[in-house]
């Protein structure tokens, strides 16, 4: 068939791979090329594989989901790729739009559902479950709030902000940058007053969540 869509999916669970290739063959219009059971084997078997789109799991063994889409991208890949999880947390859909997902959808989702994301997706477009997208809105808007926020902070005191969120004390922060606990002391309060927060474990997580630190 000459639209025929070629999947691959990527999940470790090896009946629930067969349920959704089950799924999308019924009609005709998509084919299941490839299984994968693990991020590794997900990626070593793109290598030369003629793939229209990725179905793939966020929770896998040797590589999980975002870590494959991060290296896919990262090797230039512009293979159209799908999330499909269980995860309704907004931080993996953020995560997964920031690394270039191309749609997000969970597993309590409908096969038409399913199938309407991978034609779309197939055809260019991005798909987000739209019940995610409210979510996900505000939670960019938060994310600008926070940029401008970060964008009052000093050099000298990003490095302070950075070092709170690893955990230093106030002695170890003076003696990476070289300068007194009166000085930290200073930096930390103007740091709590321009992002809005009270302590320095809110302002850890502030750290965190805007990526200023890797905690994976």
């Amino acid at each position: 068939m000459n639209n025929e869509i070629k999947i691959m999916i990527a999940d470790d669970h090896a009946i629930i791979r067969e349920g959704i290739k089950n799924l999308l063959e019924f009609d005709g219009k998509i084919k299941v090329v490839e299984q994968a059971s693990n991020g590794e084997e997900c990626l070593e078997l793109l290598k030369g594989k003629d793939v229209d789109v990725l179905l793939l799991d966020v929770n896998m063994p040797k590589k999980n989901g975002l870590e494959v889409l991060e290296a896919l991208r990262n090797k230039g890949s512009n293979i159209k790729i799908i999330i499909l999880t269980v995860h309704n947390e907004i931080e993996y859909l953020e995560r997964a739009m920031d690394l270039g997902v191309n749609g997000y959808i969970l597993k309590d989702s409908s096969s038409a559902e399913l199938i309407n994301a991978i034609e779309r997706v197939s055809d260019g477009e991005k798909y987000i479950q739209p019940d995610l997208i409210p979510a996900l809105n505000a939670k960019l808007i938060h994310r600008d709030n926070d940029r401008e926020k970060l964008e009052a902070v000093t050099k000298r005191e990003l490095q302070a902000l950075i070092l709170v969120a690893k955990g230093y004390s106030n002695k170890d922060i003076a003696m990476e940058l070289n300068i007194s606990e009166r000085t930290v002391k200073n930096h930390l309060s103007s740091i709590f007053k321009k992002i809005e927060v009270d302590d320095r474990t809110q302002a850890a997580v502030f750290a965190i969540k805007n990526n200023l630190v890797n905690i994976f």
